[in-house]
């Protein structure tokens, strides 16, 4: 059963994860004034620069979860 939900979670956030374009209101009309391809350009770029931190936060997560399991 707990595979089967990391896996959804997996999933889930897979498919979530295209309309994550979303930006402050200082990055979007830079944005826009850049034109369609180099915003394209900064929207991936915030979005490689928010997974890092999310990544490092989400195997934390999981150690802890792991050895919390572990000793019950």
């Amino acid at each position: 059963m707990n595979k089967l939900c990391l896996f959804l979670l997996t999933v889930t956030l897979t498919v979530m994860s295209s309309p994550l374009m979303a930006q402050c209101s200082l990055c979007t009309k830079t944005a826009q004034q850049l034109g369609e391809g180099p915003a394209k350009g900064l929207n991936n770029g915030i979005l490689m620069l928010a997974f890092t931190p999310l990544a490092i936060i989400g195997l934390l997560a999981f150690r802890w979860w792991k050895s919390n399991r572990e000793a019950s």
